[in-house]
């Protein structure tokens, strides 16, 4: 049983974590990049081999905290000075005995950078599969996954006073808000959960986060947000008897209920302005898309409610059955394993389910109440990379300042093309003409978008220097067409491109 944090004990332990160099960094030094991969995919022998007989505190540490695996109670005490196995054992970290120290739950390093800058947390959480060796227990709590860091990754790093983490779990949401929020609160149905978000506040000294335990907005009853934040438990599971219902992915609902039950009451905690960011699963059902049956939900909100929508993936009913089989630790070959893809098919089946998507959802409570921004679309590509929650500040603040910008304003605009933006141009052989221009996206989400050679000359020429309509003008000229006939095919696109991050308004201009 987790227990509650000690403050001081937890300042010893990051002390002691700290003296040893525990960082994400230096583990991976340590047991080589391959077997650092070969982690997150469940195994920990590379990484135990990569450590050889290794006894100092980084590599104790490493096999004790990261790994998950017994340590001699000597070497515990000589890697943590000021904790020591006792420490560890008053936390409910570890068990003692027999002078060996087993560990109760995982501590791993996390690395961060944002635009603001970069550092590392230290996060707690259950063991997983492989330190238990078998499924999880249905009240585990999860560790920083890619999702969570997704999700990290996608928070605006703008100043806020009110924050709110719906389905909390180990804290990294609460965490990373709090980098840019005043005072965040972290409900979560979990005791446990909360458990560890407190452990996790305290051992990387992050203060103004409050812990309440309850199911989506009840604990915040009344109360209004600048920002919300939410990893929930959107996994679709079956509602049959010997499914295992797993409180960190699932909600307790039909399908893809719970999704819509956030969307349709998140309005109501959004303070004017503020905004709303989450991962979610939806279903296409009965030859209903998910993306329109997502808009279907926003459209319905009784707060009427600006939306920016990105599906990344989606995927058929088995492929989404044998991913969440697996990550619950039945592995394919193992008794159950086909029984319980079973009731996962029969579940989408009776709901005429075809495929399940996955993606992010930006949702703001309009400051004037009219929304303005509806936008819903499919992005399979990779993610460019970090910045994306500055990626998507600045396409907000593109947007609200295009609303204020009719045609004229914006063609006596001056612009610059973003500096992670580069043209590729193919050409048959021989061909003095391109057949293709495309403009690619270094940062953001990455995209690709071809384009014609008037949009092409007018992104060359956009370099802070002379307004849009002025080059709109000389490259019709350029081109010999007609300047208004370019100027109103060019500038909805330019829009476009604002918002996209291609283009960007002269600071100060």
């Amino acid at each position: 049983m987790l227990r509650e944090p000690d403050p001081a004990r937890c300042r010893d332990l990051a002390a002691d974590l700290r003296d040893a160099g525990f960082t994400a960094e230096a583990l991976r030094d340590a047991w080589g990049q391959a077997a650092d991969d070969a982690i997150a995919r469940g195994l920990r022998s590379p990484a135990s081999r990569g450590l050889g007989d290794r006894e100092d505190p980084l590599a104790v540490l490493g096999r004790l905290l990261v790994l998950g695996m017994p340590q001699a109670a000597a070497s515990v005490d000589r890697a943590l000075v000021r904790t020591g196995a006792e420490g560890l054992t008053r936390l409910g970290l570890a068990s003692a005995e027999g002078g060996e120290v087993r560990p109760l739950a995982l501590v791993r390093p996390q690395s961060y950078a944002d635009e603001t800058g970069s550092g590392h947390w230290w996060v707690a959480s259950d063991l997983d599969e492989a330190a238990l060796g078998g499924p999880l227990p249905e009240d585990h709590v999860l560790g920083v996954g890619g999702a969570s860091l997704t999700l990290a990754g996608l928070q605006l790093p703008t100043p806020a006073a009110r924050g709110l983490d719906i389905g909390a779990g180990c804290g990294i949401q609460a965490l990373r808000a709090r980098a840019h929020v005043d005072h965040v609160v972290a409900t979560d149905i979990s005791a446990r959960a909360l458990a560890f978000t407190r452990l996790n506040a305290l051992l990387n000294g992050v203060d103004g986060i409050e812990v309440r335990q309850g199911s989506l907005f009840a604990p915040v009853e009344g109360e209004l947000f600048d920002r919300v934040v939410s990893n929930p438990p959107f996994v679709i599971t079956p509602r049959v008897a010997d499914v295992p219902a797993y409180e960190y992915r699932d909600g307790g609902m039909v399908g893809d209920d719970l999704v819509a039950a956030f969307v349709s009451g998140v309005g109501r905690h959004l303070a004017p302005g503020g905004v709303a960011q989450l991962l979610g699963n939806w279903e296409t059902r009965d030859r209903i898309a998910g993306l329109d049956r997502v808009r279907g939900w926003i459209e319905s909100s009784p707060v009427p409610l600006d939306a920016w929508v990105v599906e990344r993936e989606r995927l058929d009913p088995l492929s989404y059955a044998e991913l969440w089989v697996r990550d619950g630790g039945t592995l394919p070959g193992t008794p159950g394993f086909a029984r319980l893809v079973d009731a996962w098919l029969d579940d989408f089946g009776a709901r005429g389910v075809t495929e399940v998507g996955f993606g992010y959802l930006l949702l703001r409570r309009p400051l004037d109440g009219v929304p303005t921004l509806s936008r819903y679309e499919t992005l399979h590509a990779a993610l460019a990379g970090d910045g994306l929650g500055a990626h998507l500040a600045a396409a907000l603040d593109a947007h609200d300042r295009l609303g204020t910008l009719d045609d004229a304003a914006l063609a006596a605009s001056v612009l610059l093309v973003a500096p992670d933006v580069t043209e590729a141009r193919h050409h048959l052989p021989g061909a003095d003409d391109p057949t293709i221009i495309e403009l690619r996206q270094g940062g953001g989400f990455g995209r690709a978008l071809g384009v014609d050679p008037g949009l092409a000359a007018l992104v060359g020429a956009c370099d802070g220097d002379l307004p849009v309509g002025v080059l709109i003008d000389a490259i019709a000229e350029l081109l010999e067409v007609d300047a208004g006939a370019l100027r109103a095919d060019l500038l909805p696109r330019v829009r476009e491109l604002l918002f996209t991050g291609f283009l960007r308004f002269v600071p100060g201009g």
